[in-house]
């Protein structure tokens, strides 16, 4: 009692004058200001103005012209000059840089200043855009990052010290204040707060927490203390396997973009080739003169490059991962994003993932000689000696219908079958239904001949038949009462089944449980495939046939025993707050808040993303050809095909960047 007291005053004082982790400084706003910053944005607003000054004095000092030009050649292009040299040196390859920065120089090499000097700067100006872009687009899940404290207020022998998360331990005993970042896993034990958990689920209304609640590292506490005990080290938090997933998700790239960077690798080379051509054979071979060849030389190199191609791919998928991480959706990398997209069937495992993975009690029914308020009270009574899950729904029914307990004695748990223990002078046993059908005991043969009013054999085919767990409730070795049990289906489970088969989508189920209770779930859910009865290695079969017979497979599951199935999917969703830490390893995207019935439309962006990837190839190709025939055939001005050109750089990415929008 005195130990408290100390931890109360001296928390008390802490809380009055401590800091711990406050809420972090990134908003995830998108606004001019944050453009403004960008050091690339800066340096192409600087070329561009300096080119214009160069413009502008250019008709009464040529020489300050061009030393503002190359001013502005310096500023727009040293950021990309010094990627393509190092791409050159460390890599020995040619980007679209070094052909930018090259068509520059050569426009100015024959007096083409300000022609170069705009390649310069709308080249600067889409590469900033673009880098600028992919940077924000990642801020919605690498900002979680700063989500990460560093401390934690420790409370020891009633004394409060801060230690590092790193040193902490399992029963652990942590403090956190109004306003601070919660540092570990952990149960609260003692006070009370809303806490604000979009970090991890992504829902922005804050959740009461009271004494037994699971609290989660990263979240901000509201305005209340919390005592936490810790039930997680920092390195297996729920917070710590989020952050492996955004540096997964911010190294991996689609399939797409590798073959985009090796085809720019080859087309570049291709490009410079031909430009050299140009330079060198057409005055001999098509008696053009020194500056018409050179000229279009310098066109074609402009108009070549395929940077509106290379920008085709990346910043709409970081805009669709972006959007749907904002959603409480966090996809490991682009190339999930390119295969959901393709989804032909979703296999649902069933326990955690179409329900919620916590039995409830649907049916309670009591024989002769006892009331049912009576009868629960002593169930409620016994089963609170049992953490098992069906002991936890009988006494959470019993909590809701504000039933209170019984004294019980000589409690003791039955393996393999039940709960015993003594209530008001009676042994009283709650367990499996099956002891109905042990007819050698002459107890329960009386107990059947007694009770045959209520035929309990006949009661629990009924409600067995309707896919429910049965128990017995015997008083001293007579039945006196039967209780039913099913797993909650998730209130968005059905609709989230009706908006994928919506999309052309059929929707399987996979679970381990028996084929009644699996059809009624599938009854309920409206899947058109049911699998029961499952290992998890006949969930790998399953999978593979399904991948064999309709294409790509998205599977979603939420326990060690998903992950076979998980790995094999063709994506693998795993459930974040239900979800066990192999399930996230595996998976290659999580649904941070359970949010199955966000997985129709994660679809849909998918799908949209795919199109505008399209789109976006096709116009930059178009672009291209078309600039490089009007080149040949009529001449383009070096000035239209640099519009022209970064122009359409421009415009794909603006393309990609309406997934950010998309709802």
């Amino acid at each position: 009692m005195e130990m408290a007291h100390n931890v109360r005053s001296g928390s008390v004082s802490s809380i009055e004058n401590g800091a711990g982790p406050q809420k972090p400084r990134y908003t995830g706003k998108w606004d001019l200001q944050s453009l403004l910053r960008n050091p690339e944005v800066l340096a192409a607003i600087g070329s561009g103005i300096l080119m214009l000054a160069a413009w502008a004095v250019s008709q009464w000092s040529e020489w300050l012209s061009v030393i503002l030009y190359v001013v502005s050649y310096t500023v727009g292009g040293w950021i990309k000059a010094k990627e393509g040299v190092k791409t050159l040196i460390t890599e020995r390859d040619l980007d679209v840089n070094l052909l930018m920065i090259a068509a520059a120089l050569g426009a100015a090499t024959i007096g083409y200043w300000n022609e170069g000097a705009m390649l310069i700067f709308i080249f600067a100006l889409s590469g900033a855009l673009e880098s600028y872009t992919m940077q924000r687009s990642r801020k919605d899940i690498s900002s979680l990052m700063e989500l990460q404290p560093e401390t934690a207020l420790r409370i020891e022998a009633g004394e409060i010290m801060s230690v590092s998360i790193d040193t902490l331990k399992l029963g652990d005993l942590i403090l956190v204040k109004p306003g601070e970042l919660i540092p570990a896993d952990g149960k609260v034990c003692r006070g009370g707060s809303y806490v604000n958990q979009s970090s991890i689920t992504g829902e922005s209304v804050p959740v009461d927490k009271t004494v037994g609640d699971d609290v989660f590292a990263g979240t901000l506490n509201g305005e209340g203390a919390l005592y936490i005990e810790v039930t997680q080290t920092a390195d297996s938090t729920l917070f710590s396997k989020i952050i492996k997933l955004v540096e997964e998700a911010e190294s991996e790239v689609p399939e797409s973009e590798r073959f985009i960077k090796r085809f720019e690798s080859i087309y570049a080379r291709v490009v410079v080739l031909v430009t050299v051509a140009l330079i060198s054979l057409a005055t001999p071979i098509l008696g053009w003169d020194w500056d018409t060849s050179f000229y279009k030389a310098m066109v074609f190199l402009v108009v070549a490059s395929p940077c509106a191609l290379v920008s085709s791919i990346m910043p709409a998928m970081l805009s669709a991962i972006s959007n749907r991480a904002r959603k409480g959706v966090l996809f490991k990398g682009g190339a999930h994003i390119e295969n959901m997209a393709r989804t032909a069937v979703v296999a649902f495992d069933k326990t955690g993932t179409l329900t919620l993975g916590s039995p409830v009690v649907t049916d309670f029914i009591h024989g002769d000689g006892v009331t049912r308020e009576e009868l629960l009270s002593i169930c409620a009574s016994v089963e609170s000696m049992s953490k098992h899950p069906l002991a936890i729904a009988i006494v959470r029914k019993a909590a809701e219908e504000g039933i209170e307990y019984q004294p019980a004695e000589n409690a003791q748990s039955l393996t393999g079958w039940g709960m015993q223990a003594d209530v008001q002078g009676k042994r009283w046993k709650i367990g499996k239904s099956d002891i109905l059908d042990h007819e050698e005991s002459r107890s329960v043969e009386e107990s059947k001949e007694e009770v045959t009013k209520p035929d309990w054999v006949r009661i629990r085919s009924k409600l067995e038949s309707g896919g429910k767990t049965v128990s017995i409730v015997l008083v001293d070795d007579q039945v006196i009462g039967m209780i039913a049990m099913q797993d909650a289906i998730r209130p968005q489970a059905a609709v989230a089944v009706k908006c994928l088969q919506q999309l052309g989508i059929k929707v399987a189920m996979l679970t381990g449980d028996r084929k009644a209770t699996a059809q009624v779930i599938a009854q309920q859910t409206g899947v058109d495939m049911v699998f029961s009865d499952l290992l998890p290695e006949d969930k790998v079969t399953h999978l593979k046939n399904l991948r064999e017979k309709y294409g790509h497979v998205v599977m979603v599951g939420d326990g060690v025993n998903d992950a076979p199935a998980l790995a094999t999917a063709t994506v693998g969703i795993g459930m974040g707050v239900a979800g066990s830490g192999t399930a996230l390893e595996v998976a290659d995207a999580v649904l941070m808040n359970d949010n199955i019935e966000e997985i129709a439309g994660t679809v849909k962006l998918a799908r949209k993303a795919q199109r505008i990837v399209k789109q976006n190839m096709i116009f930059a190709i178009t672009v291209i050809l078309t600039l490089i025939v009007a080149n040949f055939l009529e001449g383009v001005a070096l000035p239209l095909g640099v519009i022209g050109h970064e122009g359409s750089t421009i415009l794909v990415i603006l393309n990609g960047l309406r997934l950010l929008r998309t709802t």
